[in-house]
């Protein structure tokens, strides 16, 4: 529940910003995004991916083996580790902020202004990282808790900052003589903040206090930073597709950037409200048995897992696939943003949607060998990863344009999370492979059917029910939805896919810490 309002949120934020900057007929959107890749970067390889695959199953297993103490000891430790590390990467940021942007999207100085722009937001939202680097060790610290509720609703805090400055804020930026976009940037810095803030009562309340102390010879601590240094090495690599990727999409038309990231982040809803909510369930589960030593209970944990992530995200594929035009032209084409920023969106996503599962995947496979203490292998499939990715979205996007951008990441999360999975099943001597395989067929030919149901319905719907206002557009695509949800439950009774209610029971359920197995 605390995810879908996340999700939700930041679908409002997408809609709000596309409405205020557009996609291809202004330079803003093409700036923020990549202005905001800096601390992104900085943020993926020193706080969220790595981070919390290192943290979690130590402080879980420090809180089973020592108690709440020895793991506030450690949450401090780490907390007053990251704040270091991060304050020493944005001071650096904010020297190398100009080089970095130009080397990021060079062909942005073919357009007066923008570059500059460029480097002005970036400096403006590193302060993002420290704030969203202590964000994350408390939702690590909450989530070995099994306190789920408030960390997975802290990132719509982010959402929440941000709306509130593009309504308050934005309008007053001309008047002190800075674009209007600035007020965004403030937006993600404050929502940075924000999340710190939410989560910061419920720790207090567990007993959580904050101490500034640091000892690196620490020995939990020491494992920490031992897992996450060759974490951090992967994510280095999948950076450095980023870094490619934007170069590439910087040469294709305005708005490609923007199109890209709207794109990607309406994929994210449903990996943000299935993938990583399973995962962040699952993990403490599995770091604890893998502290036993309980390899049958590691492996039905993740079996149920993975099977309900088949439940979940298959169908989301195939909606986003047979209704991108529809979805993207309800959610985001009003304002600023047109039909032409549509039909370009709506092609990057069909593009994306492929590869949503194996992301989902990935965020649960990946810090399962992170609790099983194996940090090795992650990262050589992921370095691995991302230098398939970066071959094919050299050779597609010379055909597809920033299309191929889209295709070549989807396709290098499914060589990632089958091999996650390959090797995943070795480790634990299988990991009910037949069972999943039968659950995928029948999630498969379920979906397809929906598919088609919903792909029927909308074309019906968009000849019978003439008009292109918003409401119009939400009653065709809530009946095409529905229609196509029907189908899917209709088809899934019939070939008895018991996922199904369990999927439908998790979701309702409030306080679940763990997939079923």
């Amino acid at each position: 529940m605390a995810t879908m309002a996340s999700r939700l949120l930041g679908v409002v934020r997408e809609v709000v910003l596309a409405a205020l900057f557009g996609a291809a007929g202004g330079v803003e959107m093409d700036a923020f995004n990549v202005a905001f890749r800096v601390p992104n970067l900085l943020r993926d390889l020193f706080a969220e991916g790595a981070m919390t695959a290192a943290f979690v199953p130590v402080v879980t297993r420090t809180l089973a083996r020592d108690g709440r103490q020895a793991a506030w000891r450690l949450g401090n430790l780490v907390i007053n580790a990251l704040l270091v590390v991060t304050g020493a990467a944005v001071l650096a940021g904010l020297v190398c902020a100009a080089p970095l942007t130009h080397a990021i999207a060079p062909r942005f100085a073919d357009t007066p202004g923008k570059l500059e722009l460029t480097t002005g937001l970036t400096r403006a939202m590193l302060p993002f990282l420290p704030a969203v680097a202590v964000s994350v060790a408390m939702m690590g610290m909450l989530n070995s808790l099994r306190r789920f509720f408030v960390p997975a609703l802290a990132p719509a805090m982010f959402n929440v900052a941000t709306i509130a400055c593009a309504v308050a804020v934005v309008p007053l930026m001309p008047r002190v003589g800075l674009p209007p976009i600035a007020g965004i940037a403030i937006g993600t810095v404050a929502g940075g903040i924000a999340q710190v803030l939410l989560q910061w009562p419920a720790l207090r309340r567990e007993g959580f206090r904050y101490r500034p102390i640091l000892d690196v010879r620490d020995p939990a601590l020491r494992e920490v930073l031992r897992m996450l240094a060759p974490g951090t090495l992967g994510l280095a690599a999948v950076q450095i597709n980023v870094f490619v990727n934007t170069y590439l999409a910087t040469g294709q038309p305005q708005g490609a950037v923007s199109w890209l990231s709207y794109a990607f982040r309406l994929m994210y809803l449903p990996i943000g409200l299935f993938g990583v909510s399973l995962a962040t369930a699952a993990l403490p589960e599995i770091s604890r048995h893998a502290a036993n030593h309980d390899a049958p209970a590691v492996r039905r944990t993740l079996s149920g897992a993975l099977r309900m992530l088949l439940m979940l995200n298959v169908p989301a594929t195939i909606g986003l696939m047979v209704l991108a035009t529809p979805i993207v032209s309800l959610i985001l084409e009003r304002g600023r943003f047109t039909a032409f920023d549509t039909a370009a969106t709506a092609a990057a996503l069909i593009c994306y949607a492929p590869g949503l599962l194996a992301y989902s995947a990935v965020k649960m496979t990946a810090p399962t060998f992170y609790a099983l203490g194996d940090s090795r292998t992650p990262v050589l499939l992921s370095l691995a990863s991302a230098g398939l990715n970066l071959a094919l979205n050299l050779a597609l996007v010379r055909v597809l344009g920033f299309r191929g951008l889209a295709l070549g990441t989807a396709v290098a999360a499914i060589f990632n999370a089958a091999a996650l999975l390959w090797l995943l099943q070795r480790r634990l001597d299988g990991l009910d492979g037949a069972r999943i395989g039968v659950t995928f067929a029948k999630v498969l030919a379920a979906s397809l059917a929906m598919g088609a149901s919903a792909h029927l319905t909308i074309v019906w719907l968009t000849g019978a029910i003439a008009g292109s206002s918003s409401a119009v557009r939400a009653l065709r695509v809530s009946i095409a939805i529905a229609a196509g949800l029907i189908t899917l439950a209709a088809v899934a009774r019939a070939l008895k896919l018991e996922e199904l209610s369990l999927a439908a029971g998790a979701i309702m359920r409030r306080n679940a810490a763990a997939p079923p197995a």
